[in-house]
Parts: structure tokens; C-alpha cells; sequence
């Protein structure tokens, strides 16, 4: 890619870029959010077309007006929100996007080249099974074998491990190892600069649309990467005020909960959130965590026990009236419930507050006021946007999120419930947001923190619960030592 430039309404993405791969070679993509990854190569794969620049393979320049062309061209993407139907099967997901699908029986024919492809890569995918029924993990290596059936050569990954396990990441390596010793070109998007110092011979570090350094992996370590992603230092280890705690905030007695499928997924747990603390609930994704943050928060009925806030029994009320209470909410999937992607930034600052009469009249909105506290909000949270006119959906991962907090935690409330707060977020982004809540205990809030990243459980909590198939394998304070187990509490093997 040579001096590729790129921008929106004005607002520069990219700017001059120069990106180069070899074949058999893994390239790390480094930066921020918002530093124009995934922008540049969704210009590479068709979706955009850049304002200047070329592309060329081999030597020669080409022309990528449409994903099509790309894939002519041996190029794949694999994007970070997967792209399949989720109630087709493997196979059809696979025919949908294959241009030599077979006329007659194509699913039978597809179904043996998708084992074909398996076997090659050394993982297993079930053709028949339907998309919905899959692991993340799963979905993944669908969206893979689409790409290599297509003929990819190189193969573009846009945070592959964000909706990932610990050991669904490995197995992630282990194919892309594999691909890379059979010659394929890879493009890994990350801000995670772990696994960009394990996996990649490359790194090209991204900040504010431009390059900022290129650089063999095997010359820096993770300070390197992070003063050239960030422009400067980056603090990895987070200094927790020691702090008592207060009176009591949240109280959960008995809680039962169903799930989607109408089985019990919360199962009788019971515990206490006090002011001055962060109380973290720990434990692998889908094991309840979900369904119990929707029943506290009033997305969902709870089938039997009582949620109190400040001793108001708050239970099966409705979400307005839970957040008008004191419970705000940084919910776990930030596009799909955390915003409306489509609305304005001011819009989106009051989505929780619009009925309240410093923001609206009895027939209108007061936009001068409206527009006053936005500016307020992006400024004290330290949201980089254009203008607070803009659509929601075109900032970042990282400003979308800051501007959720700041709009939930602006009222003051008793209790704050944040969903993974820092998923998908750069170091510097994670670093401001863990800080946000370490201020808001400070301040005296209460905060329920679910989160799969231990070091953030560790760093942040004061007590932490490990959820197991719905149930409290233990609350511990987070310097019990007992928490070296925390593992096999994690895996249902001990319960304290």
C-alpha cells in the first residue's frame, strides 16, 4: 500500500500511508482506537476506496473497487463482528460467499471441502451445525475457512482474540502458525501487545492515522510498543488507594434467574455491594454473569429472591425506574445496548436523562442545554470527537465507551454496574477507564465490576466473587491468598 490517504467529512484517517508484507510473514497492526487500523484495511479489502494511493501485488498496481475484487486478488478479512447468518448452517454460511459453489447438492460438496480444509489447518468445524450453536472460537474459524476457500493468500484478522478465550486464542496461534509456514501473508489488526510481540516477525504502529514505527518484534518489548502507540509511557500496574468501606448500597437475596432458553442460569446467589468499593464478579463468559447484571439492572424478570438498593426493593421493576433509583448501567455489548448508533452525540450524552426537566420542557427538548452538557461530557472525559454533531457509530471503541461512562456516572449514582468495561480497548483507553472507576470508589460510589480479565479483577476489586454455572463459588477479599485457587473455582473444581 503506497501513500494511501483517507477521510470522513473531513476528518483524516489515514494519512500517507506505506504498508508492505512479505509471504510466510505475520504483520502486526498496532495501534490505539482509533488510530485508523481497521480503516486501512477495509480499503484494502474494498470496503472503502481511499481519497490517493495505490495498491500493488506482486510489483503491479491493481484496482479494489468492492470486497469481490479482493477476494479475485487473493485477499481475505476476517472482521472483528463476525459476518454470517446466524440461523444458516456452516455450509451455508460457506456457499453464500463461495463464487464455485456447485449447481446440484452444494452443501454436500461444500461440507467435504470444509473437512478438507479442517484437516489441512488441524481444527474441527462441524458443517452441518448451525452458526448460532457455535463458540465465538467456532464462528471464527468459519469466517477463516470462507476466506482460504475463496483463495485468500493473505488473510486480514481485525482483533481476532477480542471475543475469544484464553484457550480459543491459542488455538487461534496455532492455525496462523500453520498458515504462515504454508506461506500464507497475514495482517493481524490488535491493540494487545501481547500477543503481537508473540505471534508477529512484524509490527507497524498506527497513531492518529499516520505511522508512527516500524519495527521487527524480536528489537521491543511492551514499553516500546506502548510509548509508540500512545506517545507515551503507559503505567501497567494500577496503584489501588486503600479505602474501608461504607454503608451498604446493593443487596442481592436469593436471586434466581432464567435464561434465553428458559433454564435457571442464576441460581440462588446472594451478596452485598457497599459504598467505597469495587465488588468483582469473576468467572468464564455465559455462566450467568449476563443475565444476573440484566436482572439487576431491569433488562430482565427475575423468576424468584429480592434486589435492594439503599434497602428499596427494586425488584422486576422497570429500567428507568431501577436507573432513576441510583443504578447505572456500562452495559457488556457498548453498540448494541450502550448506544444508538445512528443518533447524534448529544443525543446519545442524555439517552437515560431526556425526561428529566433540566433536558426537556413538558413538549420539547432543550437542545442549547443539551449541547452544553455534551460539550461538558466529551471534555471531561476526554472523548475525541469532530463535533458533538456527528453519528455515534463513527468514533471509536474506545471514545464510545468513555462517553458511556461518562453519561452514566455524570448523575452521581449509588451504584455503578460496568459489563467489561475495557473489552476491545487500547492500553491507554484501559488505563483511563480502570482509573475512572478507581475515582468513582473514591468519590464514594459503589462499583460491580464483571469482568473476565483477572489481572483487572486483581487490580481493581476489593472482594471478589467467582460464578460458576450460575452459582457463588466463593467471595473473597482480594487479598485472601485462598484466591490462587481462583482458577480451579473459575473451572467449578472448589467452592469456599
Amino acid at each position: 500500500m503506497v501513500d494511501i490517504t483517507k477521510s470522513f467529512q473531513g476528518v483524516i484517517a489515514n494519512s500517507n500511508i506505506n504498508l508492505s508484507i512479505r509471504q510466510g510473514e505475520i504483520l502486526g497492526l498496532l495501534g490505539e482506537n482509533g488510530a485508523g487500523k481497521t480503516t486501512l484495511m477495509n480499503i484494502l479489502f474494498g470496503l472503502y476506496q481511499p481519497d490517493s494511493g495505490t495498491i500493488r501485488i506482486n510489483g503491479q498496481d491493481i484496482t479494489i473497487k468492492s470486497p469481490l475484487d479482493s477476494r479475485r486478488q487473493g485477499i481475505g478479512m476476517v472482521h472483528q463482528h463476525f459476518m454470517l447468518v446466524q440461523n444458516h448452517s456452516v455450509a451455508e454460511n460457506i456457499v453464500l460467499g463461495f463464487e464455485k459453489s456447485p449447481q446440484l447438492f452444494p452443501q454436500r460438496q461444500i461440507a467435504d471441502l470444509i473437512l478438507s480444509f479442517c484437516e489441512k489447518f488441524n481444527f474441527h468445524i462441524d458443517p452441518a451445525k448451525k452458526v448460532w450453536q457455535l463458540s465465538a472460537g467456532e464462528q471464527q474459524r468459519v469466517e477463516i475457512i470462507q476466506a482460504l476457500m475463496n483463495g485468500a493468500d493473505l488473510l486480514i484478522l481485525d482483533e481476532p482474540t477480542s471475543v475469544l478465550t484464553s484457550q480459543e486464542s491459542k488455538d487461534l496461534f496455532k492455525i496462523l502458525r500453520e498458515m504462515k509456514k504454508q506461506g500464507h501473508l497475514i495482517i493481524l489488526i490488535s491493540h494487545k501487545l501481547d500477543e503481537i510481540l508473540e505471534l508477529c516477525d512484524r509490527v507497524t504502529v498506527l497513531q492518529k492515522g499516520q505511522i508512527v514505527g516500524q519495527t521487527e518484534t524480536r528489537d521491543v518489548d511492551k514499553k516500546d510498543l506502548a510509548r509508540m502507540m500512545i506517545g507515551r509511557d503507559i503505567i501497567f500496574q494500577i496503584e489501588k488507594e486503600p479505602m474501608a468501606r461504607s454503608t451498604k448500597v446493593l443487596s442481592i437475596k436469593n436471586l434466581v434467574v432464567k435464561g434465553d432458553k428458559d433454564i435457571e442460569v442464576v441460581k440462588n446467589i446472594s451478596f452485598d455491594v457497599y459504598r467505597n468499593e469495587i465488588f468483582g464478579i469473576a468467572g468464564v463468559s455465559g455462566n450467568g454473569q449476563r443475565e444476573m447484571v440484566e436482572a439487576i439492572t431491569g433488562l430482565r424478570q427475575a423468576e424468584s429472591g429480592r434486589i435492594f438498593i439503599e434497602d428499596t426493593d427494586i425488584t422486576n421493576q422497570s429500567a428507568r425506574h431501577i436507573y432513576d433509583s441510583g443504578i447505572a448501567h456500562v452495559p457488556e455489548e457498548r453498540i448494541k445496548f450502550g448506544i444508538a448508533p445512528g443518533l447524534c452525540l448529544y443525543d446519545n450524552a442524555i439517552l437515560k436523562q431526556h425526561h428529566k426537566e433540566k433536558y426537556a420542557s413538558k413538549l420539547f427538548l432543550a437542545y442549547s442545554k443539551i449541547k452544553q452538557h455534551t460539550q461538558t461530557l466529551l471534555s471531561e472525559f476526554k472523548v475525541l470527537a469532530p463535533s458533538i454533531n456527528v453519528q455515534t457509530k463513527n468514533l471509536s471503541g474506545g471514545n464510545i465507551q468513555k462517553l458511556i461512562l461518562g453519561r452514566e456516572i455524570n448523575e452521581n449514582p449509588s451504584l455503578l454496574v460496568a459489563s467489561h468495561p475495557t473489552y476491545g480497548l487500547d492500553v491507554g483507553a484501559t488505563e483511563y477507564l480502570r482509573n475512572q472507576l478507581l475515582r468513582r470508589r473514591k468519590e464514594g460510589g459503589a462499583v460491580l465490576l464483571v469482568s473476565e480479565d483477572l489481572d483487572e479483577i486483581f487490580e481493581l476489586c476489593d472482594r471478589i466473587a467467582i460464578m460458576f454455572r450460575g452459582e457463588l463459588m466463593g467471595v473473597l477479599s482480594s487479598e485472601d491468598p485462598r484466591l490462587n485457587d481462583i482458577g480451579l473455582m473459575m473451572a467449578g473444581s472448589l467452592r469456599i
